[in-house]
């Protein structure tokens, strides 16, 4: 963990992909706000995709650490202001049947993303299955297992499901994540992600998302805005999606 004025530098592995030449959004944040140093909430805002397998310089300030691939203003962490607040939980059974009716399946505008992405040549990744809850609109639940329970891990698993609250603006990538942790997650023990939309405005939709145990106990909570892209995918991407 960076100390305050020490720069240190950062790189994100091509295997934490999100859209295929980047990386994921809620993994880069994480490792933003662990090299910032500051505790938890805190919230990062991406400025530009983050690159892959790239030298990233990570500079702690007074007021907000800044993100920088060579002049490239890459993301900026600050403190949260607030802490997010947590989604209702739903119990294990409605996320696992949730997560039957994924629309990922059928559809996804990044579909090798480490979280949420099935169609990874290695078959790597999460493979998180964010689905609609039955009699709440825009919300998605999916069961988790933990790997190996990083802040990594856990700041991906409470990004993508936010993503699928409303597939109709596909694509989005994620601008602003701030999260608060609250424990711990168990590696190998069943849990369960939540996410909620909170409002949209224009082109930005704003998400709630929180991790949960089996027994309900809640282990991180975030506040995302999500940004849909204008002029859609790169024509590469689509044609991997068969349009």
């Amino acid at each position: 963990m960076a100390s305050a004025g020490t720069t240190t530098s950062v790189t994100i592995p091509r295997v934490y992909n999100g859209p295929a030449e980047s990386a994921h959004g809620g993994y880069a944040c994480a490792v933003f706000a662990r090299a910032s140093g500051l505790p938890s909430p805190a919230a990062v805002t991406l400025l530009a995709p983050p690159p892959l397998d790239v030298p990233l310089t990570v500079v702690p300030g007074p007021h907000r650490t800044t993100v920088r691939a060579d002049d490239t203003l890459v993301a900026t962490v600050a403190p949260a202001g607030r802490e997010p607040t947590a989604v209702p939980p739903v119990d294990l059974s409605t996320a696992t049947a949730a997560a039957q009716a994924f629309p990922g399946f059928t559809r996804h505008p990044f579909p090798t993303c480490f979280v949420c992405g099935h169609d990874r040549p290695d078959g790597s990744g999460l493979r998180l299955t964010p689905g609609p809850v039955p009699g709440s609109p825009h919300t998605v639940a999916c069961p988790w297992t933990p790997r190996e329970g990083t802040e990594e891990e856990v700041w991906s698993v409470l990004d993508c499901p936010g993503g699928w609250v409303e597939p109709s603006r596909h694509p989005m990538v994620l601008s602003r994540f701030a999260v608060a942790s609250h424990g711990v997650p168990e590696p190998g023990a069943p849990h369960l992600v939540v996410a909620t939309r909170l409002g949209t405005h224009g082109r930005t939709t704003t998400v709630g998302s929180t991790v949960y145990t089996a027994a309900r106990r809640p282990i991180a909570t975030a506040t995302a805005v999500w940004t849909a892209i204008p002029q859609g995918l790169p024509t590469e991407a689509r044609d991997d999606l068969g349009e």
